[in-house]
């Protein structure tokens, strides 16, 4: 019987985000005074920290900031806008809403993101609440898309098993609906609902409380054998267990997160580990539990060490199961056993077992817009317009026309062809496995290019990977443009992390199957020692791989770099 331990939180002064979200009155602060200031663009520094549980961050074009300084302007301020899509599911009346938005209003693109999300930039604060407005109309939010609560639920978007994939899905609308804040600030300050006086504060936010989490809390559903959630990464990651062609219910992982801060060894990516298994009915309660556990003893004084990996690193993992179990009022049962085998989608055509078909397009770092020769976005609204399956945003910024009935098929296929649209076939496998955040221009985090520079500097890499002959390897690669793990690099077998304009941290050694984290190999090099680096490595691996052997798996049997299982190792 393991002793049990009094768990607590971190001592120190609350932070200055705690006081913010103190004050707000459940999200409000001053949000609707702010919309309606037309002397700037911009909004306050307390009210925009209360704008990320609304979906949206105030941002300015850092391409234009210089310029703007010397004319004496005040930054070109502008919103992103993040949609949750739980499941990255959405149907062609909210892909076309999703669309005339970006172009109505924003720059006209789209950007799937890496948590199967919508994307939108550079919507000024003028039009944020008919924005918004628009979205809700469709039946989408962008309520808790970030800030401190559960963000956007990840699924995998498996077209095979039509019927698996139909129910795990559903679970993960529910987890999504059940873990929304309940507070009506959103409602009334985008959707003109009247403010109900007289509600008991204890009811506003049964779950949350006044002052919400202590940081973001990210939950991922992976069916195996795939992967591609990396439900590793996640905070709260359910895998789902499948006997005799039916889901028995989900292994139940915790404490995953990609974000560090660049020269603190305190803080590190980690990997989310498996403590038990639950059936399908159970899920939301653990969610429920787990995501109290977090509120109660999260780290709310300093935020960069207030995710959930590091309180379970904090207390141990014997303890938070102990708690859990004590919340639940039952245990989990034995983990049961899984097996994955890679992290990537598969493009092209294939047949769902429900009888449909199911078409994945690969958008190169989830960038959907018209781009000379390649009208992308121009293509995907053609096919929203007689599409009557639905749209599957992937973990890996990929799209699935899904659910394409036969009827269907031969007019989808003709406009897949008259628009060029193209499953990605015909790039290297590196290319087919890369990913990419926003960061500049408009990312304030960024240090360091990624969706911008990626593609060419892959045309680079492309070139030592033909000499090598590895044209159709298929080896995972992830740029971030900083150290926040956007595009999950520390589950990268190459991976690239900003440090400075052109300069990037490189890390070697990711499992293929998200199972295991990078190590850094060089640090703060730029294109020209990326590629004197990698030449030798690929070239060397093109020779001595054993059969079926990863990228990952080979720098770290060859001694290039160390196997890390455990982020308290990432930096030793």
């Amino acid at each position: 019987m393991i002793e049990e331990k009094v768990l607590k939180a971190p001592e120190g002064p609350p932070s200055d985000v705690e006081r913010i979200k103190e004050e707000s009155d459940y999200l409000r602060g001053t949000l609707v005074e702010t919309l309606a200031d037309p002397i700037t663009a911009g909004i306050p520094d307390d009210d925009n920290r209360l704008m990320k549980f609304h979906g949206s961050y105030l941002q300015d074009d850092r391409d234009l900031r210089n310029e703007r300084e010397r004319q004496k302007l005040e930054p070109a301020y502008q919103f992103m806008v993040r949609v949750r899509a739980p499941g990255g599911v959405a149907t062609s009346e909210q892909w076309l809403a999703m669309d005339d938005i970006a172009n109505k209003y924003g720059n006209g693109t789209l950007k799937l993101t890496t948590r199967q999300a919508f994307q939108m930039h550079g919507i000024l604060k003028w039009n944020m609440k008919k924005s918004i407005q628009e979205i809700n109309a469709v039946l989408m939010d962008t309520l808790a898309a970030c800030g401190d609560v559960n963000r956007n639920v990840m699924c995998n978007p498996n077209p095979y098993q039509s019927e698996i994939h139909s129910e795990v899905y559903e679970w993960s609308r529910k987890l999504s609906e059940y873990l929304s804040p309940r507070t009506r600030a959103y409602h009334e300050i985008w959707l003109d609902e009247e403010k109900v006086a007289g509600s008991p504060e204890e009811e506003v936010e049964p779950m949350y409380g006044a002052l919400y989490l202590p940081r973001k809390f990210k939950i991922g559903i992976a069916v195996p054998p795939s992967n591609d959630v990396d439900v590793f990464s996640q905070d709260l990651g359910y895998i789902a267990v499948i006997e005799d062609g039916k889901l028995a219910g989900f292994n139940v992982a915790i404490g995953g997160g990609m974000g560090m801060t660049h020269g603190d060894k305190k803080t590190y990516p980690q990997l989310a580990r498996v403590i038990g298994f639950c059936t399908p009915d159970k899920i939301l309660d653990v969610a429920e539990k787990v995501i109290t556990i977090q509120r109660d003893y999260g780290d709310r004084s300093v935020r960069k060490y207030a995710r959930f990996k590091y309180t379970v690193d904090r207390l141990g993992l014997d303890s938070i199961k102990q708690e859990l179990h004590k919340r639940l009022g039952w245990e989990l049962e034995e983990a049961r056993s899984f097996h994955f085998d890679h992290n990537g989608d598969r493009y092209g055509w294939v047949e769902g077992s429900n009888g449909n078909w199911h078409f994945t397009l690969f958008i190169q770092n989830g960038r959907v817009a018209d781009l000379e020769g390649y009208p992308l976005m121009t293509g995907l609204r053609e096919i929203a317009k007689v599409h009557t399956g639905d749209f599957r945003l992937t973990p890996n910024q990929n799209l699935v026309i899904a659910n394409v009935t036969n009827e269907k098929k031969n007019q989808i296929v003709e406009l897949i062809q008259q628009y060029g649209l193209t499953d990605g076939k015909h790039y290297s496998a590196l290319r087919r496995n890369s990913m990419a955040c926003v960061a500049l221009p408009t990312c304030g985090l960024a240090m360091a290019e990624a969706e911008r520079y990626l593609p060419d500097l892959l045309g680079k890499i492309e070139d030592i990977v033909e000499e090598a002959g590895l044209h159709e390897e298929e080896i995972t690669i992830r740029m971030t443009g900083c150290p926040n793990g956007c595009a999950r690099p520390a589950l990268a077998e190459i991976a690239f992390i900003g440090k400075s304009p052109g300069k990037y941290n490189m890390y070697l050694g990711a499992g293929f199957s998200g199972h295991r984290l990078s190590k850094l190999y060089k640090e703060n090099v730029g294109e020209e020692e990326i590629l004197a680096s990698l030449r030798p490595i690929l070239s060397q691996y093109a020779k001595e791989r054993e059969e079926g052997e990863h990228f990952g798996d080979y720098v770290i049997r060859a001694g290039i770099v160390k196997e890390v299982h455990s982020g308290t190792d990432f930096h030793s």
